[in-house]
């Protein structure tokens, strides 16, 4: 599955994407606001992700910006089945930061989320990254008044987390958002 937006295209990641791929979340301030991914980032884990099976219903997308001389690797998208719920989850390389990608590409895949028929998502962030709540807000998210703790491989320990949900079918969700 591919989705197009203003800049960016999100598709899905191929096996020659390893390199490009390690090269941008090899970055301790990546992973750390992650759930899954370990630290230290190793060039297998980006080789096992670029070759896992996909679940159509749940699609991950390489975030990439088509530019003259190919297209740039910017991060990575999806949502999966976590606990009965399905979970928006990205990450941006840091020196594509406060450029507004992870509005845009979040907005595309809310998109797919609607046309694959999934009513409602959750998200969450690290309660010690605020710039991803602030994201999550723009789209539409609302927080729920609770924080959990969630692991996070990257830190090796649990980490508060701020959760949020979203009703797709909510008529501020399908107001057209502008990245910031």
């Amino acid at each position: 599955m591919f989705h197009v937006t203003n800049r960016l295209l999100l598709r899905p990641a191929w096996p020659e994407d390893a390199d490009a791929l390690f090269g941008k979340i090899a970055d301790e301030g990546v992973v750390r606001n992650l759930a899954s991914a370990p630290w230290p980032y190793l060039p297998e884990h980006a080789r096992e992700f670029v070759m896992r099976k996909q679940d159509p219903r749940f699609p991950v997308f390489l975030i990439t910006r088509p530019g003259d001389e190919g297209s740039e690797l910017v991060g990575c998208i999806g949502i999966d089945a976590t606990d009965g719920e399905v979970e928006l989850g990205y990450w941006i390389a840091r020196r594509l930061w406060g450029q507004g990608y992870a509005t845009e590409a979040a907005n595309g895949v809310l998109e797919v989320a609607r046309l694959l028929g999934h009513e409602r998502l959750t998200a969450g962030h690290f309660l010690d990254n605020p710039a991803s709540g602030r994201v999550l807000r723009k789209l539409g998210f609302r927080p729920t008044g609770k924080v959990a703790a969630r692991h996070s491989c990257g830190r090796g320990e649990k980490a508060d987390c701020v959760l949020y949900s979203l009703d797709l079918d909510d008529q501020q969700a399908e107001a057209p958002l502008q990245a910031a």
